[in-house]
């Protein structure tokens, strides 16, 4: 297991490249966007094609929302600059307290706020479905949260659509992702985190039918082209910097917890659903690394913390099971904690973590997975 020489992240990481030097593409894009980009320029760029593209004479763009600091971000922005979005949220899976007051914060910014309420018999189906079958308990919030936005465009003629960073600029991907600033069909298809997976292939699941699915589709290729929905990161347009994202939040009056979030060292990340802890631990099960790792890679490239400093917050947080959430996750979808483990069991990565000679993942009395020697963050 290679970790890149400037932050922490490993080579576990599904499209992550590193150079010769062993540095990884997303700390060459940071570099890049330190030194190489005219963000006044992008700005200006970003009200041109808002201009090109408005069609309804009361909004300039949707903006899809869930409460959370980007969010916050995005709406306080586009409203900084005098244009007026529709914003569209996707219900959380289990939502939190924190998480509902700081989406009543948005919507008081002073926006209209459309809260899609899922049905909850066929989203719960698909959840339990989609852990056993993927182990990712949130695929059917990636989903939802990136098709209903576009449906909401095509039904109310609002072409723009605006997402926050990018994540294959800010966490690393393919060279092709980044000089792209749309989001579509094929980036959703190709990066929104589907594993594969897709919405007809929960058809027949628990009597789900076609019908029942009709949010989860991406609208069809013709109604697309006839409003002409484009869907644009707003992080190619503004430079994106988790603290000042933050502080610029917190300004617009949202709330960070007054404890630490259970996947990380931080206190702001994935307030507002409970879920979101339990796919983070998923992702540490299956690749070694976890939201303790994305927050310090983060803050390494943007110059916050050393890389040292990095080390040991990723050794000391990442990879410690989120226990109120996943008691929480318990609760909602009824699995019981075998049956939870077991799925858990299923996705982890035997070459990293230790087992004992009947097979079994040896555990610390914390209840965190024993990493081989060799996987171990440096």
């Amino acid at each position: 297991m290679k970790f890149c020489t400037r932050c922490v992240m490993p080579d576990t990481k599904p499209d992550l490249h590193f150079d010769e030097h062993g540095i990884c593409d997303a700390c060459r894009s940071q570099k890049s966007k330190d030194t190489e980009i005219d963000w006044e320029a992008r700005k200006k760029e970003f009200l041109e094609v808002v201009s090109a593209n408005k069609k309804n004479p009361n909004y300039d763009c949707i903006i899809g929302v869930s409460g959370g600091k980007d969010s916050t971000f995005q709406v306080q922005s586009v409203l900084d600059m005098g244009l007026n979005p529709l914003c569209v949220c996707f219900e959380p899976t289990i939502p939190t307290d924190i998480g509902r007051k700081n989406l009543a914060n948005l919507n008081d910014l002073g926006v209209d706020l459309i809260h899609i309420k899922r049905n909850p018999k066929v989203y719960k189906a698909m959840i339990k479905e989609a852990m056993k079958r993927v182990g990712d308990c949130e695929w059917p919030n990636h989903l939802g949260i990136f098709t209903t936005p576009a449906h909401i465009a095509v039904n109310f003629n609002i072409p723009l659509i605006l997402w926050g960073e990018n994540s294959e600029i800010e966490y690393g991907g393919p060279a092709a992702s980044k000089n792209n600033p749309y989001l579509n069909r094929q980036w959703l298809e190709e990066f929104g985190g589907l594993l594969g997976n897709r919405a007809s292939d929960m058809i027949g699941v628990e009597g789900i039918t076609q019908r029942d699915l009709a949010l989860y589709y991406y609208p069809e290729d013709e109604e697309i082209e006839r409003v002409g929905v484009t869907g644009l990161f707003l992080g190619y347009y503004l430079k994106w910097d988790l603290r000042k994202v933050l502080e610029n939040a917190q300004e617009s009056g949202f709330s960070r917890s007054d404890r630490r979030v259970e996947t990380t060292y931080e206190n702001f990340e994935n307030l507002d659903c409970y879920s979101n802890h339990v796919h983070d631990y998923l992702k540490y099960l299956k690749y070694g690394f976890g939201r303790a790792s994305d927050n310090a890679c983060l803050d390494v490239r943007l110059g916050y913390i050393t890389r040292p400093e990095a080390v040991r917050l990723v050794n000391k947080y990442d990879g410690i099971p989120p226990m109120k959430a996943i008691n929480e996750f318990l609760a909602y979808t009824d699995f019981s904690r075998e049956e939870f483990d077991r799925i858990c069991d299923s996705f982890t990565n035997k070459k990293i973590f230790l087992r004992n000679t009947a097979g079994k993942f040896i555990r610390d009395i914390d209840g965190s997975l024993v990493r081989k020697e060799e996987y171990i963050v440096r």
